[in-house]
């Protein structure tokens, strides 16, 4: 089959994907490799970016008689509390991130008698793998999506919409469960958890700088006096930096979001040994994957396909960095050439 051969011929408005000419065939454990390796690297620069920019802010903010040395005292001496902010600020959100989920997509336990069906799937798949079963949640919603979270064996969960579950057939159901257990298996959520994390710091910061700057020009606005214009400056610093963060954290986190579906289509391939069965069913899926009760970015991007991702546009080139999700159409065109 050529690059532009069509690799779907079904009568549904979202079937017809042409295979890109630089789309090359690669084996499903290089997929895997190259993947965890592009992962593991972009994770390592979110540690990175923070040490970065606080030496940056002692740069940019040193006195005029202020050497290179007194930059390098000043930082030395701040990076062990930095890194103890963030290490709390992890932590906290960290034990806090399973029950958050589930507020954030009213998700509810599904009983084995509601439907034994989706519990026989999941075994038969966890089994083949020597897994331990997840639990798994439904979200009352006719939408089709799914999700895997949890941050070890106790709170690993599959969450199906209703949607998913009545309107996918079986081989089909059976591909999207496959999906989100490979993100269990590769410890994917784990990874999206650190970088969600990363990038709430930065948010967090951004904000604190804004109201500090608005209540410092208030106050100026009250009062007068020398000095004032020192400490405004080192606020805007500050504030510059945090939004500087927040933006190359936020490129690291979609970039880490979008390998990890690949891997996990991969995954899936590989455990149930139809993968068009998946490419199948990610085309209901870009149908309908909106689920109503889903309002915060960063959960949304937990999902097989995200429920909040921009349409396509003429700053698509500009959306795709920012996207956590590869385009549809290029996951079902990999799936359709195993």
């Amino acid at each position: 089959m050529t690059g532009n051969e069509i690799l779907n011929t079904h009568p549904s408005p979202v079937t017809r994907y042409p295979l890109q000419k630089n789309m090359k065939y690669v084996g499903l454990q290089t997929q895997i490799w190259n993947n965890n390796l592009k992962s593991t690297l972009l994770l390592i620069m979110f540690p990175l970016v923070v040490v970065g920019l606080t030496w940056l802010f002692f740069f940019l903010t040193r006195g005029e008689h202020y050497t290179m040395d007194d930059v390098h005292y000043s930082f030395i001496n701040a990076v062990p509390w930095v890194i103890g902010g963030v290490l709390i600020w992890f932590l906290i959100a960290w034990s806090a991130n399973t029950a958050m989920i589930r507020r954030a997509t009213g998700a509810r336990p599904l009983q084995r008698k509601e439907n034994k069906k989706v519990y026989n799937l999941v075994e038969n798949l966890c089994i083949s793998r020597g897994m331990k079963m997840p639990k798994i949640n439904i979200i009352e919603d006719d939408s089709l999506n799914a999700f895997a979270s949890g941050i070890n064996k106790k709170t690993y969960t599959i969450t199906l919409s209703r949607g998913i579950i009545d309107k996918l057939n079986d081989e089909e159901l059976e591909g999207v469960i496959a999906h989100e257990l490979s993100h269990i298996r590769n410890r994917d959520v784990r990874l999206l958890i650190v970088s969600i994390i990363f990038v709430g710091i930065f948010a967090m910061l951004t904000e604190i700088l804004l109201r500090s700057l608005f209540y410092s020009s208030m106050t100026r606005g009250r009062s007068s006096g020398g000095g004032k214009g020192k400490g405004g400056a080192a606020i805007l610093i500050a504030l510059a930096l945090a939004v500087v963060g927040f933006i190359i954290t936020s490129l690291f986190r979609f970039a880490i979001s979008r390998k990890r579906e690949y891997m996990a289509d991969a995954g899936a391939a590989q455990l149930t040994k139809r993968p068009k069965a998946l490419a199948s069913a990610l085309r209901k899926v870009s149908q309908n994957p909106r689920i109503e009760a889903v309002t915060r970015k960063d959960v949304a991007q937990l999902f097989i396909e995200n429920p909040k991702e921009q349409k396509k546009d003429l700053f698509s080139f500009f959306n795709g960095l920012f996207a956590t999700h590869p385009p549809i159409e290029k996951r079902i065109a990999v799936l359709e050439q195993f």
